[in-house]
């Protein structure tokens, strides 16, 4: 137990103390009863929300903690959503067989990143090449989606579609008493997800506080003096970039299960710079800072793309910017930063 506490409370994550998981628990508390309180449309929406948290806490892992910049997200995300519309159009629905596409996709992430991180990391590539290679892996994966359009493009009986994109793939369903359980973007899907958010943050905030990620940290902060104490630092990158694009494929995943659709436009310049946005407006050195921050950047987004598309975009820019000149540590962790260290200061001064 007193391990268990140590790893969720640990130095490399804000937030401990009775105060900060009595705060967990009133949050969590307000997201399970907040579909009694609203209507479907705002459920399927704060859906839509949450399925993009997965890839933003996975650069935080890649970017914040191990200090490997990756415009690779959303490559692992148009591939892991691919793969599950390809699995669900030609294996169909029934008995949960789209779970097993969900676990497969993921997988496929997974094993694509171990490849493409294995040649990378242990390639000694790093710095803004790390950055060049994963956005050109994407934009590659993007352009030959986009021009698999005509009729010979097909896996089984599923059509790539090209730039318009794969669609009415079914939704996820559940093997349940008397049936399968089919989560439409509502309430099933929503506490679903919801269920997913708690269990890979805190899961996340147990790998960073372990060894594992007290040395991601030590290679962040200088990779040299990290290998001359004997680690293959190499290994360490490897594995924090494939929990980072596994986490992106679930991203792909569950946003292809709640619309029905994937097209390459998700894997476009704009959308692998988004990501970065997120994290980096929210705070790239700590798991909650990414995750509150990104519903609220999100939020917005989506408001100026509602009311004002053509400043959207412009605006996550703006963002980005003054993120970087005024507060590198992000917006919403530099201020909780400044204020823990104001209270050492004032605990040691007396």
């Amino acid at each position: 137990m007193i391990r268990l506490i140590h790893l969720l409370e640990g130095p490399q994550t804000l937030g401990r103390g009775r105060l900060f998981w009595a705060g967990f628990i009133l949050v969590l508390l307000i997201a399970i009863g907040f579909p009694v309180m609203t209507d479907g449309y705002t459920v399927g929406n704060t859906v839509y929300f949450l399925d993009w948290v997965f890839m933003a806490l996975g650069l935080c892992l890649i970017w914040g903690y191990c200090g490997a910049l990756s415009f690779g997200q959303t490559a692992f995300f148009g591939l892991s959503g691919y793969v599950y519309g390809v699995m669900t159009v030609d294996l169909g629905s029934a008995h949960g067989l789209t779970i097993a596409a969900l676990l497969a996709s993921v997988v496929v992430s997974a094993l694509f990143a171990t490849v493409l991180g294995y040649f990378m990391f242990f390639g000694r590539i790093s710095g803004v090449f790390l950055g060049i290679v994963t956005l050109s892996i994407t934009l590659v994966f993007e352009r030959f989606m986009s021009q698999t359009a005509g009729p010979e493009w097909h896996i089984g009986k599923a059509r790539l579609n090209g730039y318009n994109g794969m669609n009415n793939m079914p939704p996820l369903t559940l093997p349940w008493f008397g049936g399968d359980l089919v989560l439409f973007p509502d309430i099933g899907l929503y506490y679903f997800v919801l269920a997913l958010v708690v269990l890979v943050y805190l899961g996340l905030r147990m790998l960073v506080n372990s060894r594992f990620g007290n040395v991601l940290v030590a290679i962040r902060e200088n990779p040299e003096r990290a290998e001359m104490l004997g680690y293959d630092i190499r290994r360490y990158q490897l594995a924090a970039f494939v929990i980072g694009s596994a986490l992106a494929g679930l991203s792909g995943t569950l946003y292809t299960s709640w619309g029905q659709y994937i097209t390459p436009s998700s894997m476009g310049l704009a959308a692998a710079a988004l990501p970065i946005v997120w994290v980096a407006v929210s705070g790239r050195g700590d798991l909650t800072a990414t995750l509150v921050g990104t519903l609220i950047v999100l939020a917005g987004f989506q408001a100026l793309t509602i009311y004002g598309s053509q400043y959207a975009l412009v605006v996550m820019g703006f963002l980005l910017v003054v993120t970087v000149l005024v507060a590198p540590q992000g917006l919403i962790a530099g201020p909780i930063y400044t204020l823990l260290r104001r209270r050492l200061r004032r605990d040691d001064a007396l």
